[in-house]
């Protein structure tokens, strides 16, 4: 009975062609990945507690409050900014599921696009959860993680979305390929789980408070990067057999051009972190490096999410297992 009300609501609204589902699409992706960029910003100003509470940005204010807290009024800005992009984020996966549910998208991508705010939701908890805990590294760690996944999934949503809903299943690439293409989304978040402890080991903490300094990870930095660094160079390795593999079985140009966008963003992605190492971690190279890991997780759920697709008028034969 809701259902049906909610469908009728639904109804009252522009039928959207594809194009229109495919732009909100690529902008849950961009907004997913743009507010882990923004919380990096964040973190490297030192805002982190710039609104010390949570929902409410200081007790009995949904605002910042100014000079009156004590606290910065430049990182109450910045801090209360990063939260009023929330709703940005909110908006947008809300309108894709408006979207697709209006346009009456098989039931697969419906599914899909309801994980973005059920996802922003979650995130936006485990947000106030690591403001309250004061900016344990952990509770920072889960944070960036959760928003890597939610770029994974909003880029598979945008191919989904992208899919005939009335085509076949088409299995482009053979199975062994798909299982190396998991493999590298493994060795992917193995990089972004010791990528967010070298930063829980770092320098910025997101709040410089001598009051209530931020408790950091108690491990040796420098084994940490070079723990990163291995497992970067591993994932990498698993690309580059997984780039002569589908030449060798002649896989379609859309794989192979996102296979090589993802090497080129992967080998910057790693300069990046040279950089970082060799000049003590500048605050700016942390918000681009966040940018490339963000951009690799993309690049990589795009190369997953082309191994298998659904196509009406298939222009080549499903490649054996």
């Amino acid at each position: 009975m809701l259902y049906r009300g909610y469908l009728s609501l639904v109804d009252r609204l522009p039928l959207p062609s594809l194009r229109t589902q495919k732009i909100i699409a690529f902008l849950t992706i961009l907004t997913q990945g743009g507010i882990a960029v923004t919380g990096s910003v964040v973190r490297v100003t030192a805002s982190g507690l710039g609104c010390p509470t949570w929902p409410q940005c200081f007790p009995g204010s949904l605002v910042p409050v100014g000079v009156s807290s004590g606290v910065n009024t430049l990182h109450q800005v910045v801090e209360f900014g990063n939260r009023l992009l929330t709703f940005v984020v909110v908006a947008v996966a809300a309108a894709i599921v408006l979207a697709v549910t209006r346009a009456r998208r098989r039931k697969e991508v419906i599914a899909w696009a309801w994980l973005m705010p059920a996802g922003t939701v979650l995130q936006a908890i485990i947000g106030g959860i690591t403001v309250l805990a004061g900016l344990v590294w952990w509770t920072v760690a889960i944070h960036l993680l959760a928003s890597m996944l939610m770029v994974w999934l909003a880029t598979v949503l945008y191919a989904k979305v992208s899919e005939p809903d009335d085509g076949t299943v088409v299995q482009v690439l053979p199975q062994p390929l798909r299982r190396l293409t998991a493999l590298s989304g493994v060795a992917l978040a193995v990089v972004l789980v010791l990528g967010t402890m070298v930063t829980g080991a770092g320098p910025h903490a997101g709040d410089k408070s001598v009051d209530r300094p931020v408790p950091r990870l108690a491990l040796d930095i420098t084994n940490l990067v070079h723990l990163h660094a291995e497992a970067l160079i591993g994932y990498l390795a698993l690309l580059i057999g997984l780039t002569f593999a589908v030449y060798a079985v002649h896989a379609p140009r859309a794989v192979t051009l996102r296979l090589k966008v993802v090497l080129a963003l992967v080998v910057a992605q790693a300069g990046i972190g040279l950089v970082q190492f060799w000049t003590d971690v500048p605050a700016v190279l942390v918000v681009f490096h966040v940018a490339g890991a963000g951009l690799c997780t993309a690049a990589t759920a795009a190369v997953w999410a082309a191994g298998r697709t659904r196509t009406t008028a298939p222009d080549r034969e499903p490649v054996p297992a």
